[in-house]
């Protein structure tokens, strides 16, 4: 009889089956740690919000390391601002998972440059600006009575002295705003970061699409003075609108100066909601109003416009500093180009498309339009809109003063209105006169234009 021995060992099957179980069990913690990361990216997303999350959380490296989630930032200001603004949160979510926190910067010495890799030396602008060193450039703005305390706070502001923070200046387009903020960058000693609003819009977008976030924010907070020109291109951009008010509150948490410019008082700015407009009025708020006619005829006399040209000019020119450059340029350039001398003949023949007119009812109610910033098309809608009620309800007493059109005349320049609807309006304005300072400007403003 023949026996068939098997000399395998007893315990091959089991070692295979133990090598494949350690496999498996190694498998399953990975898969574990991949969802346990997603999971409370996701959670902490849900609570503070995709603004915040994209902005500082999605930036930073997250590892686990046994029970610690370590929250990596590329530098000490970025570790520092988490831990402090969402560090309670964040740990509160990390317990329920069963797991510390551990919010660190990155070393240098483990740094690897890869395409995926937050890792920025530098931020460059997409532009940049650059003032000369002048400590006379706040002759070159004329001012009149009424600009006199804008100007006084922009030297303040210069000086760098000021006690107040932020600065926001309003005030029609052509009003010397832009030429305030170029003084502040000329006279000032110390740092100075001057941006359009159009440019911080380009630069967030690109530095969150490059990946250079945290460059971009180190970059606007090295400075002393951060102004920023026309706040009003940021309005209806949430993300970049929540970027921009952190900005502020650290620069002035940091004992910093800001300067912001628009074209309406912080309360009447539209396309912001009121968490911002109040943090915009809660610093100076100065107002610069429209040259005038002794502006208009300084700028011409200074420019080298004969007296008897820049005294009929300075009349008939309408009351915006844009256009009162395009004049002297025109001027200037004729009189290079041609060897002649300008006088009041030629001036009328050159400038015959810019010399004001008598306004017309319709041209009154454009230019209280573009004053309050709502298209011609808006009031002669059907739309109800509160602001846009407002709107007609202001322009109609504004005609009504100002003018000897009848209630008829004047509904039928705002969208047709009918009588009743301006009988309304004139008595809603009169009601509201009496409480509210803010509309009584506007109204005195809107008086001016059509006059």
């Amino acid at each position: 009889m023949f026996m068939w021995v098997d000399f395998a060992p007893k315990n091959a099957q089991a070692g295979n089956s133990f090598k494949k179980g350690k496999g498996a069990n190694d498998m399953q913690a990975a898969t574990k740690q991949n969802v346990n990361v997603e999971s409370i990216k996701a959670a902490i997303s849900a609570n503070i919000g995709s603004a915040g999350f994209t902005s500082w959380i999605a930036p930073l490296h997250f590892e686990l390391s046994g029970n610690c989630l370590n929250l990596v930032a590329h530098n000490q200001f970025a570790a520092d601002y988490v831990k402090n603004v969402y560090g309670e949160v964040i740990s509160k979510i990390v317990s329920e998972f069963d797991l510390d926190l551990n919010i660190c910067v990155r070393s240098s010495a483990n740094v690897v440059n890869t395409a995926n890799d937050n890792v920025v030396c530098a931020y460059t602008p997409s532009e940049s600006v650059a003032a000369k060193t002048n400590k006379n450039a706040f002759n070159r703005f004329i001012c009149s009575d009424e600009n006199n305390f804008a100007l006084m706070a922009c030297k303040k502001i210069a000086s760098g002295n000021a006690s107040f923070s932020q600065l926001f200046i309003y005030g029609p387009s052509g009003c010397g705003k832009s030429l305030l903020l170029n003084c502040i960058c000329a006279e000032s000693d110390n740092r100075v970061l001057m941006m359009s609003g159009g440019q911080f819009v380009a630069d967030f977008t690109r530095s969150l699409r490059d990946k250079t976030i945290f460059a971009f924010k180190d970059y606007c907070r090295n400075c002393d003075t951060f102004i920023l020109d026309d706040v009003c291109a940021l309005a209806g951009k949430r993300a970049t609108m929540d970027e921009f008010m952190q900005l502020i509150s650290d620069l002035r948490n940091m004992g910093k100066n800001v300067v912001l410019t628009a074209n309406m008082a912080p309360n009447a700015l539209t396309g912001f909601d009121r968490r911002v407009q109040s943090l915009f009025a809660s610093g100076l708020v100065v107002d610069v109003v429209a040259p005038n006619a002794y502006v208009r005829r300084s700028m011409l006399l200074n420019s080298g416009v004969d007296m008897v040209v820049a005294d009929e000019l300075s009349k008939r020119i309408a009351a915006d500093g844009h256009l009162v450059n395009g004049v002297i340029n025109k001027i200037k350039t004729y009189s290079e180009l041609m060897g002649e001398r300008v006088d009041m003949d030629v001036a009328a023949r050159l400038l015959g498309d810019t010399l004001a007119k008598n306004k017309t009812p319709i041209a009154m109610v454009k230019s209280m339009c573009e004053k309050m910033c709502i298209s011609y098309d808006e009031i002669c809608g059907n739309s109800r809109a509160r602001r846009l009620v407002r709107a007609r309800q202001v322009m109609m007493v504004a005609l009504k003063s100002a003018t000897n059109l009848s209630l008829t005349e004047i509904g039928n320049v705002c969208g047709g209105r009918d009588h009743a609807t301006v009988v309304y309006a004139l008595s809603q304005i009169e009601s509201q006169k009496t409480s509210d300072l803010i509309l009584n400007a506007e109204l005195d403003d809107m008086i001016k234009l059509c006059k």
